[in-house]
């Protein structure tokens, strides 16, 4: 605070203010009038030092926070067109670790031989919270940018200029994170999760990249597969893009394969679902000194295979639901050497097989939902298309599909429920298997490196619906990656924060409550904050933001954005 005097030519007179002098969350100076005081003359006659006697006051309010703030309305006045005295608070966290990875200097150092007038780093830093905050296309974002802090102006044209750019620097980036995450978080790549799920584009439109496949959502629409690594803490560790129509189990190999060559990965057990369980990933695997742990379907399992699970002895008891068993077999393994080319070779093999009552009574409840559409697929086949009957038709002998359509074609055979298929899975309820080239790990540790998969299916359902990867709005393959990319280090900083939280919270939850913690500016110098809970507590505690205080002033908030840079 200090003491202004304003003289005034036409009255002669000098008027006293109390002033308070400020930064704006652009760093501009600025005051405001804190109190008015009155012309000089006039205080003269209550003191002998006006001047004297206020400039002291006002050193010493300066000297004492203020604990209320006396705000003054106009109550008749008007916003302008395109004001925003809304901003996000929340993202301040994803900064926190965006600034801990080292991303600025990451995007700042690219971008020093690129020839472009934008700011590279503050259009990753807008994709990337915008993604997170307030998810959709890049358009969107732009519109949104005014609110949040610390972001500079840029125009729409630059954010798609951008995206080229980030997509020549994907594969070091990723690699960069894995370095930062390996220096602050003690990574280990000895145990890999992977998996893949596709994403649709609404439109008809077929390239190089975006093709028609078999789509995770049943839509007809073309597809992108992405692959994608995670560590064993669940954190993301590389992805890479493949055209819609590629096989999920020709996608493991290309992606492990950078992984040990980029990453310096020296001895990797790659764990994966059925879809991946093929002989050509076994046989990578193994002959280049790394193991597996993949899901084996029980019915589509060999006849003898069969047997051995539903033979109950060597089955332990754990607990009142729970049984297993294992043996270590050679396996005939079948793989390509060429194309069109296949060879066989013995490799040794565990077997893992378990049954759980929950398995089995959640199995009976998904085929009895099935079997009722099927029955009304039966009775009412124009209803169906290939698409709405996925899953039922599959009980349904004599079903046939147009190819074009999707239509339900009359062949002349009356459809019916396939009661053998029905009764050959009611056998196999309730058991799962696991084959790994891991001999010597006891059955236990091997159940429990698969049940680590679900962190990875979770982070699927996380960039598909939490962050809304998909629809892709983009159609450039170049800016396909990119918008990926973005996705990609959005999935990695928001598991950052649920690791700094120590699991204590989901990554859903955590986003949702960084979307409300918002402020409103109330007059130059404040903001006033409305949200507050059980999430942003436990976050305030891990990165001291602020969070809580129902007022921040620009400065305050300007500080807490400097303090989680250094």
């Amino acid at each position: 605070m200090f003491l202004r005097k304003n003289y005034y030519e036409k009255t002669g007179r000098t008027y006293l203010y109390i002033v308070e002098g400020y930064r704006d969350i652009n760093g501009k100076a600025k005051s405001k009038v804190i109190q008015s005081l009155g012309y000089l003359d006039e205080l003269q006659k209550e003191y002998s030092d006006p001047i004297g006697h206020f400039t002291k006051i006002a050193k010493e309010m300066t000297r004492q926070p203020e604990r209320e703030i006396l705000i003054r309305l106009n109550t008749s006045a008007l916003l302008e067109s395109g004001t925003c005295n809304r901003k996000n608070y929340g993202h301040i966290i994803f900064s926190s670790i965006y600034h801990e990875l080292e991303l600025d200097r990451f995007w700042n150092n690219k971008a020093r031989h690129a020839e472009f007038e934008y700011n590279a780093n503050s259009i990753m830093k807008l994709l990337v919270f915008a993604r997170l905050i307030y998810p959709g296309s890049k358009r969107n974002a732009h519109e949104l940018k005014d609110r949040f802090f610390d972001i500079l102006d840029f125009s729409l044209d630059d954010i798609y200029n951008s995206l080229s750019f980030f997509n020549r620097h994907s594969r070091e980036c990723q690699r960069f994170i894995h370095e930062r995450i390996t220096e602050k978080y003690q990574r280990q790549t000895d145990l890999v999760y992977y998996d893949v799920t596709n994403y649709y584009f609404e439109t008809e439109h077929e390239d190089e990249l975006r093709k028609k496949g078999y789509s995770k959502e049943h839509r007809r629409d073309p597809i992108v597969q992405m692959g994608l690594a995670m560590d064993s803490q669940g954190i993301p560790l590389s992805y890479k893009l493949f055209a819609g129509n590629t096989h999920d189990s020709q996608t493991l190999m290309p992606i492990l394969a950078e992984i040990v060559k980029e990453y310096g990965a020296k001895r990797v057990i790659t764990v994966a679902d059925k879809g991946l369980n093929s002989g050509d990933n076994i046989v990578f695997n193994t002959v280049l000194g790394h193991g597996y742990v993949f899901s084996q379907s029980v019915r589509g399992a060999s006849e003898e295979m069969k047997e051995f699970i539903l033979d109950g002895d060597g089955y332990i008891a754990i607990g009142n639901d729970y049984r297993c068993k294992s043996r270590i077999i050679p396996a005939t393994i079948q793989f390509s050497t060429e194309p069109g080319k296949k060879k066989k070779v013995l490799l040794d093999q565990k077997q893992v097989v378990f049954y759980s009552e929950k398995y089995a009574v959640r199995a009976k409840r998904k085929r009895a939902e099935l079997l009722q559409k099927a029955a009304d697929l039966i009775a009412n086949p124009s209803k169906y298309k290939r698409a709405t009957a996925q899953g039922a038709a599959g009980y349904i002998s004599g079903i046939d599909f147009n190819k074009k359509t999707g239509e339900v074609l009359d062949t002349g055979q009356a459809l019916a429920l396939n009661e053998e298929k029905i009764r050959e899975e009611e056998k196999m309820d309730g058991y799962y298997a696991i084959v790994t080239s891991e001999l010597d790990e006891p059955d236990g540790n091997i159940i429990d490196m698969y049940r680590g998969l679900w962190r990875i299916e979770e982070s699927f359902k996380i960039t598909k619906s939490v962050v809304e990867a998909r629809p892709v709005y983009v159609y450039k393959p170049e800016h396909i990656n990119a918008h990926f990319l973005v996705c990609f280090i959005a999935l990695t900083l928001a598991r950052l924060v649920e690791l700094k939280l120590g699991g204590t919270f989901p990554v859903k939850r955590i986003i949702e409550s960084l979307r409300e913690v918002s402020c409103s500016h109330l007059d130059a110098n404040h903001y006033l904050f409305d949200y507050a809970d059980e999430v942003t507590a436990a976050l305030n505690d891990c990165f001291n933001v602020g969070f809580g205080q129902k007022t921040l002033t620009a400065g305050e908030i300007k500080k807490y954005f400097a303090s989680i840079k250094n």
